[in-house]
């Protein structure tokens, strides 16, 4: 099974370098038929450069520059039209995932659709995350289960795997922000999609600055969680993957 690694990446050249180098060694050394993609979405600092230096000498590394609007989930649309693998992992580029979460993820990916991380449960760990930050999303996760009848605890982080056929079924998306981190997700599982869930290391960025403002944020989960829970509740046999296989 061929491996798509989808990166969004936006003034991130203070890690970029070192993402890329770590993600291309675990690769290498777990024997993965993969490619890397990273889409540069109108980066100003130089961070489309410095990809485009290491695609020169390693060709699983492949550049992407994201055209239109710009923001997280634009970015990652972008790099979901695109990805060439049968199955791809979304992850950050700013170092705060583990490669050998991908490696991680890949191996469920053998036997299920979908891969989801959890940075909360028995086996995972944080490090540096911010004491508001993790306050708000407890609260919000808490809430995510509850209206989706799920227990799966870490929903809004965006490190997630799926199958090729998840990402088909899963169109179109919609969301243009970091909305789109719970858009994926939960249209995967209201539509019947297969998955397990691996404990995840999160560390904190030691480089850049977050694009995350929780405020401008939460109106556009608000309409994301909205509009799914609305499919499961009225519409969700039209997309159901059991009643389309």
């Amino acid at each position: 099974m061929k491996l798509s690694v989808v990166i969004p990446a936006r003034n991130e050249v203070a890690s970029i370098q070192t993402t890329l180098w770590s993600l291309r060694k675990t690769l290498t050394d777990a024997q993965i038929d993969a490619e890397i993609v990273v889409v540069d979405d109108g980066s100003t600092d130089g961070t489309g450069e410095k990809v485009a230096e290491i695609a020169k000498i390693d060709p699983r590394v492949r550049l992407l520059i994201n055209r239109a609007s710009h923001g997280y989930g634009f970015a990652v649309r972008r790099g979901l039209d695109a990805f060439l693998g049968d199955a791809v992992v979304v992850m950050m580029a700013d170092g705060t995932d583990s490669p050998d979460d991908v490696i991680a993820y890949y191996q469920v990916l053998q036997t299920r659709d979908c891969a989801f991380g959890t940075r909360w449960g028995r086996g995972g760990k944080v490090v540096g995350y911010p004491l508001f930050k993790r306050l708000i999303n407890r609260l919000a996760n808490r809430l995510i289960g509850l209206l989706f009848l799920t227990t799966y605890n870490d929903t809004t982080n965006g490190f997630k795997g799926y199958r090729r056929c998840a990402v088909e079924g899963c169109k179109p998306f919609h969301a243009g922000h970091f909305n789109f981190t719970v858009e994926f997700p939960l249209k995967a599982i209201t539509r019947g999609y297969s998955w397990g869930v691996v404990p995840t290391r999160w560390c904190n960025r030691t480089g850049g600055k977050t694009h995350l403002r929780l405020g401008e944020q939460a109106p556009r989960y608000l309409y994301t969680l909205l509009t799914i829970w609305l499919e499961k509740l009225l519409v969700r046999r039209d997309y159901y993957r059991g009643d389309t296989a």
